[in-house]
């Protein structure tokens, strides 16, 4: 094709094409901008005037995630639905008084409905990791295998309960109850 024009257009497309090139960048450029400006604020206006016009007790138009219906359930009734087990302490790696580590989960339900309560609970996971090493550094691993579990439980549950300010904590689980001896 090179050698057919030698370099040069045709004389349509050089015709055709120098409008165009002319208008491209500025003209067709705003007027595309200015289309899309006007049909935004049509688009604002029409929304706020049906949104002047709607009752104010009317269902929402969109809905995200279930099928339109809501359901409203008390905290009371809806507590054994939704309990999960909050495990966000993790696992603690607690150093005992005889140089021995002692290797601890802790976890305990909640009701997950109570959003104020779950990031409480969020918020404190380093509070009651403290809690939870303060009570148990103080021991030494020997003590440690023949301690009461349920009355450590109690203890620590008492100590987290005073921590918390929007709700309270029911029970307590441990697991991975480990105690690595160290060199003595």
């Amino acid at each position: 094709m090179k050698a057919a024009f030698k370099g040069k257009l045709p004389r349509f497309i050089i015709k055709f094409s120098e409008p165009f090139a002319a208008k491209l960048p500025a003209q067709i450029l705003f007027l595309s901008l200015g289309s899309v400006l006007v049909i935004m604020i049509l688009l604002l206006i029409t929304g706020t005037i049906y949104a002047f016009a709607r009752s104010d007790n009317s269902d929402p138009l969109l809905t995200l995630g279930s099928s339109g219906e809501t359901k409203k359930t008390s905290p009371a009734d809806a507590q054994d639905s939704d309990i999960r087990v909050f495990s966000g302490i993790g696992r603690l790696r607690i150093p005992l008084l005889n140089s021995s580590t002692l290797i601890l989960s802790v976890a305990f339900p909640y009701y997950a409905g109570d959003i104020a309560f779950t990031e409480e609970l969020a918020g404190k996971i380093t509070d009651f990791r403290g809690i939870t090493s303060g009570y148990f550094s103080s021991l030494t691993g020997e003590e440690l295998t023949y301690i009461d579990e349920d009355a450590a439980k109690t203890e620590i549950l008492r100590r987290f309960n005073q921590d918390l300010r929007l709700g309270s904590i029911n029970s307590l689980y441990f697991s991975d109850f480990l105690i690595i001896d160290g060199i003595p």
